[in-house]
């Protein structure tokens, strides 16, 4: 898979591609559903397959309160797996908040990718104000050589499979229900940073990754599981969040791996939460922080098996 942050200049002789687009946060399994699609088409058109998105999410640009089921690097990982041809990452700045939707059509699908076949879900909005719908798009690609498809929604015990839904699961400490539709386990991959180096003196130290902000997941405690630390999945207790009881600042993963020591800053690592066991809050000192912490690496061993 190509990673394109811009529309790439094209070869004269490129036949075109098919494509669909979308947030796609998360890459759940009705969004798996339309690029497998997307790859089968292309596949019988013999053309290339696209997965075009934008970064910042359009909702994060306005700043419209919204959570983020994954940061980029994790998206860019799940459609890997899916093995388009392309993911176009626009760039969700002014020029594309202000464009209206049949400029966008013509610059981005028509000229800039030359997108044959495009692929949306049936409630797909774009363009400034989002006035560019499907019937916009199907009437502009009768016009240019474009075959629009819509897609059939897709449900679970009865609910329509949504990014919004599988927030809300997060949002809950509801690890099982996103997984399912996610079709795979969350995680969360980050490079190891240097932290304050507090969870050390108390027999705890971590493993600090940096996390968005507006972050889905629900701020607190976690049993886990660490991948990308040699052959072995390690067991372990994590806590996300802003670190209150410390005046921490910003959004953090702190990860307590057991029976681990080596030093890993700098290297990249997947954390798949398993369980939610406690919120974050405040302690009033940090001796009954650490008492806590105590706690929780017995609970979450115990739970693991260990």
């Amino acid at each position: 898979m190509k990673l394109l942050r811009h529309p790439p200049v094209l070869p004269p002789d490129f036949a075109g591609c098919v494509a669909t687009i979308g947030n796609f946060d998360g890459v759940h399994v009705a969004h798996q559903q339309i690029i497998t699609r997307v790859r089968r088409l292309a596949a019988e058109q013999g053309l290339v397959s696209a997965v075009i998105s934008f970064e910042p999410l359009p909702g994060e640009y306005f700043q419209v309160p919204l959570t983020r089921i994954q940061p980029l690097r994790d998206k860019v990982q799940a459609l890997q797996g899916l093995a388009p041809d392309w993911f176009v990452c626009l760039p969700f700045r002014q020029l594309l908040a202000e464009m209206v939707a049949e400029d966008f059509v013509h610059a981005i699908l028509l000229q800039g990718l030359r997108v044959r076949r495009l692929v949306v879900g049936d409630d797909f909005r774009f363009g400034c104000r989002r006035r560019g719908d499907l019937a916009l798009l199907r009437t502009m690609g009768a016009q240019h050589g474009m075959q629009v498809m819509d897609t059939p929604t897709l449900l679970q015990d009865q609910e329509r499979i949504s990014s919004t839904r599988l927030r809300e699961y997060l949002g809950a400490g509801q690890l099982a229900a996103a997984r399912e539709l996610l079709g795979r386990p969350y995680r969360l991959c980050g490079r190891v940073r240097h932290g304050d180096r507090r969870g050390r003196t108390i027999g705890f130290p971590t493993l600090n990754l940096v996390m968005p902000d507006n972050l889905a997941l629900a701020h607190g405690v976690y049993v886990l599981q660490v991948h990308g630390l040699g052959d072995r999945v390690y067991g372990g207790v994590g806590n996300l969040g802003l670190r209150p009881t410390v005046n921490g600042m910003g959004n953090r993963l702190e990860v307590h791996v057991f029976d681990f020591s080596a030093q890993v800053y700098g290297q990249h690592v997947s954390i798949e939460p398993l369980a939610f066991l406690r919120p974050e809050h405040r302690f009033p000192s940090f001796e009954a922080l650490r008492q806590q912490i105590a706690q929780d690496a017995a609970q979450a061993r115990s739970l693991l098996g260990m």
